[in-house]
C-alpha cells in the first residue's frame, strides 16, 4: 500500500505534470499531421529523455502517445486523411460531419470518445496487470521461451499481408538484434571487426531509422501524389449554430453504450500481441454499425460512428501495456520503443517489474489517468489550433523531422556511427514499406530477440540440452501447441491486413 500511495504522490508532483502536458500536446499536433504518429515521435523523443527521472520520462512518452492517437482523428475529420493509420475509420462519419460544417461537433465527440475508451483501457491495466504479473513469477525459461515464440508468431501473422512476409520482418529483426556480444559466452558476433558493432545495435537507432526516416523517404516520394488540403476555415464558422458545434450532455450520453462497447473491443484486442488499433478501430466501427438502429446513416455523418472508432482505437493504449509490464512481451511498436525507455533508465519491464520497481509502476499508473485528464483539457482548449497545425507545409516539417532524427541518433551512444546506423536502417524500412514486409514485426522481433535467447540458453543448461523439455512442461506445451494451430490457420487462411 505504501508503494501504491508513494507512486501517486509522485506522479501528482508539479514536474511531472508539466512534462505530461507538453507530451499531449507535442503528440496531438504530430497525430494531427499526415505521415506522423505516436511510435515516430517516441523513438525521436527517447534520446532526449536520458536527462530526465524514470517515472517523468516514461510519462512523458505514454503522453505523447495518448496524444498522438487522438491527434490523428484531426486530419481524418477535416481533411478525409488520417493523421495515423488508425484513424482511417473515423473517416467514414468524421469527414461528412465536417462537409456539412459539423467539424468542431464531430472533433469533440472524437476527444471525448477517445478519452472514455482511453480511461477505461487504463483503470483495467491497473487491475489486471499486478495479478498476471504474480502468475507469469511462477514461470521459468521454458514456459518465457514459449510463450516469447507464440507472441512472434501472433504478430508476425496478424501484422503483415501475409504469415510468410510478417515471418520474414521478425527473423531479419532476430538477426540484427544477434549482432554484438553472446550473452552466455561474451564472444562477438556478426560484428565484422567493427567495435563500433561489438557493443549491440541500439532499438533507439533502429527505431528512428525504420519509424521515423524512413516515413520521410516515402512521403517525400508520394508529394506529388498527395491530394491538395482543403481549406477548413469554415469548420470554425461562428455562424454555425452552437448546436452544430458542441457535443450536449444527451448526445453523449446517447453514445454511451457505443463508447463502452468500443472500449471493450479495443481493451481486448489491445492486451493480445500483435491487435493492434487500427484493427480495433474498424471492429468497432463494425460493431456500432450492427447495433445501430439507424445503420444507413453510417457514412453519412452519424457521431457515433466517430466515437466508435475512436473510443476502440484509444482504448489499445492501455491494454497494450499489459504484455509488457506482465511478461516484457512488447504489444506493439509504441509499447516496444517504451522498453528503450525503460532500459535507459535501468529498468527492466517483465514479472520482476512490480516488485524492484512497485512505486515507479504506479507512479506510472497516476501519470496515465492525469495524461487523460490533460487530454480533455488541452484538446477542448487548442482545438482550433491544433486544426491549424495540418496547414504547416511539409518543407518546414521534414527538414526539422531529419535533423531530430540525427541528433536523436547520435546521443543513443554519443557516436556519428549510431547516425550512419540509422541511415542505413531508414533505407532498409523504405524497402520493406515497398516489400509490404511488416516493419512492426522487424522491430519487436529485434526487441524481444534478447530475452528469447536468453530464455532459450538458459533452458538449454537447466535441461542439459534438452531442447524438447519445453514439450514436457504443461505451459510451455501448450504455447508450443498454440502457435503450431495459429500457424497452421494462418498458413492455411492468410491474415488480410486492415489499414
Amino acid at each position: 500500500m505504501e508503494a501504491i500511495l508513494a507512486g501517486f504522490a509522485d506522479a501528482f508532483t508539479l514536474g511531472n505534470i508539466i512534462y505530461l502536458a507538453l507530451g499531449v500536446g507535442i503528440g496531438v499536433i504530430v497525430g494531427a499531421l499526415p505521415g506522423l504518429n505516436g511510435p515516430m515521435a517516441i523513438a525521436l523523443m527517447v534520446p532526449i529523455t536520458y536527462y530526465m527521472g524514470p517515472l517523468i520520462a516514461v510519462a512523458f512518452l505514454i503522453g505523447l502517445n495518448k496524444g498522438a492517437s487522438f491527434g490523428g482523428s484531426i486530419a481524418a475529420i477535416l481533411l478525409n486523411t488520417p493523421g495515423t493509420p488508425e484513424a482511417a475509420a473515423t473517416c467514414f462519419d468524421g469527414y461528412p460531419l465536417a462537409k456539412q460544417g459539423k467539424g468542431e461537433k464531430a472533433l469533440k465527440i472524437s476527444l471525448y470518445a477517445s478519452v472514455t475508451g482511453d480511461t477505461f483501457s487504463d483503470l483495467v491495466l491497473i487491475f489486471v496487470a499486478a495479478p498476471i504479473a504474480t502468475l507469469a513469477l511462477k514461470m521459468g525459461p521454458p514456459e518465457i521461451f514459449a510463450v516469447i515464440v507464440f507472441a512472434l508468431a501472433m504478430i508476425a501473422g496478424l501484422e503483415a499481408d501475409s504469415l510468410l512476409k510478417g515471418l520474414i520482418g521478425a527473423c531479419l529483426g532476430i538477426t540484427f538484434a544477434c549482432v554484438g556480444l553472446d550473452p552466455v559466452s561474451a564472444m562477438p558476433r556478426l560484428a565484422f571487426d567493427i567495435m563500433e558493432l561489438e557493443e549491440g545495435i541500439s532499438v533507439i537507432t533502429v527505431g528512428i531509422g525504420l519509424l521515423a526516416l524512413s516515413e520521410i523517404i516515402v512521403r517525400l516520394e508520394e508529394m506529388k501524389h498527395e491530394a491538395q488540403q482543403g481549406d477548413n476555415g469554415l469548420i470554425f464558422d461562428k455562424n454555425i449554430s452552437k448546436a452544430d458545434r458542441t457535443i450536449s450532455w444527451a448526445e453523449y450520453r446517447s453514445c454511451g453504450k457505443t463508447i463502452f462497447r468500443s472500449s471493450l473491443i479495443g481493451t481486448a484486442l489491445g492486451a493480445l500481441p500483435g491487435l493492434g488499433a487500427t484493427i480495433a478501430s474498424f471492429l468497432g466501427y463494425g460493431a456500432a454499425k450492427r447495433a445501430s438502429k439507424d445503420p444507413d446513416s453510417f457514412g453519412k455523418g452519424n457521431i457515433e460512428g466517430v466515437a466508435a472508432a475512436e473510443a476502440a482505437n484509444n482504448a489499445v493504449i492501455g491494454a497494450n501495456l499489459i504484455p509488457l509490464f506482465t511478461l516484457g512481451i512488447p504489444g506493439n511498436v509504441a509499447s516496444a520503443m517504451l522498453i528503450g525507455a525503460f532500459i535507459i533508465h535501468g529498468v527492466t519491464p517483465g514479472p520482476l517489474l512490480f516488485e524492484e520497481n512497485g512505486q515507479l509502476i504506479y507512479g506510472i499508473y497516476g501519470a496515465m489517468l492525469i495524461a487523460n485528464v490533460l487530454n480533455l483539457l488541452i484538446g477542448n482548449i487548442g482545438l482550433r489550433f491544433f486544426a491549424k497545425a495540418l496547414s504547416i507545409s511539409s518543407a518546414i516539417v521534414f527538414p526539422i523531422i531529419m535533423f531530430v532524427c540525427m541528433t536523436g541518433a547520435y546521443m543513443a551512444n554519443n557516436s556519428i556511427f549510431n547516425v550512419y546506423m540509422m541511415f542505413g536502417f531508414a533505407f532498409l524500412g523504405f524497402l520493406l514499406k515497398k516489400l509490404k514486409i511488416s516493419f512492426i514485426t522487424f522491430i519487436i522481433g529485434f526487441v524481444l530477440t534478447p530475452m528469447l535467447e536468453l530464455s532459450f540458453q538458459q533452458t538449454l543448461i537447466m535441461s542439459r540440452n534438452n531442447p524438447f523439455i519445453v514439450l514436457q512442461r504443461p505451459i510451455s506445451c501448450g504455447f508450443i501447441i498454440l502457435t503450431a494451430f495459429f500457424i497452421w490457420r494462418m498458413a492455411k487462411k492468410p491474415a488480410k491486413k486492415i489499414r
